[in-house]
């Protein structure tokens, strides 16, 4: 079962590192805020996170599990879009990050790491196709070390993102940036080929 614990929480990772909105909004609150309320930002970005990683995951996975071509056809289609999501990530430079003077209030934070979670049309899109493509070749007593994987990467992901950027703030670029997207890049593409693999094995 670690095996599975260890392969959620290495998919998690790396599907989280690329950076998008979520990590800019995390980004932005530990270049701006004090560290305790960059930590509370984080939590709240990780709790929203965790709930549609969840939501992506059983709720399309146990439609897979009635219909066969439903299975197939998100295996197909997940693995197509993390590929793509692989090669953009490598191909792409991040744009430089800039600090903002103005504090957000704690219930404009709690609305704004909502927003950018749940409100993120191709994040439902990419997490329902990754995720819901990973039940299929998960047994039931699998799928919980995987999600717990998947739970222990979001708290692992921004919390140490916000421990990083407030140590080391003076010396982040959009270099570094752009080096993280190009490695997680990689690391897509190989678990898309992983779906693609079990796609023709299920034909």
């Amino acid at each position: 079962m670690y095996t599975y614990y260890l392969q959620g929480l290495t998919m998690g990772l790396a599907y989280l590192a690329p950076i998008g909105m979520q990590n800019l909004f995390v980004i932005n609150s530990a270049l701006n805020d004090s560290r305790r309320r960059a930590f509370f930002t984080a939590i709240i970005v990780a709790f929203f996170d965790i709930t549609l990683s969840a939501s992506c995951f059983y709720g399309i996975g146990s439609l897979m599990e009635k219909y066969n071509f439903i299975k197939l056809g998100i295996l197909l289609l997940g693995s197509i879009v993390l590929i793509k999501i692989g090669l953009g990530l490598v191909k792409s430079k991040a744009g430089e990050i800039k600090k903002d003077s103005e504090k957000m209030p704690i219930r404009r934070t709690i609305s704004s790491a909502c927003f950018v979670t749940w409100c993120n049309p191709q994040a439902i899109i990419d997490g329902t196709m990754m995720l819901g493509a990973f039940h299929v070749t998960l047994l039931s007593n699998q799928a919980l070390p995987f999600m717990s994987g998947i739970i222990s990467a979001s708290f692992l992901w921004f919390l140490g993102l916000i421990f990083l950027i407030s140590l080391f703030s003076g010396r982040i670029n959009a270099g570094v940036l752009t080096v993280i997207n190009r490695i997680c890049g990689v690391v897509i593409i190989a678990y898309g080929l992983s779906l693609l693999k079990n796609f023709f094995g299920l034909l």
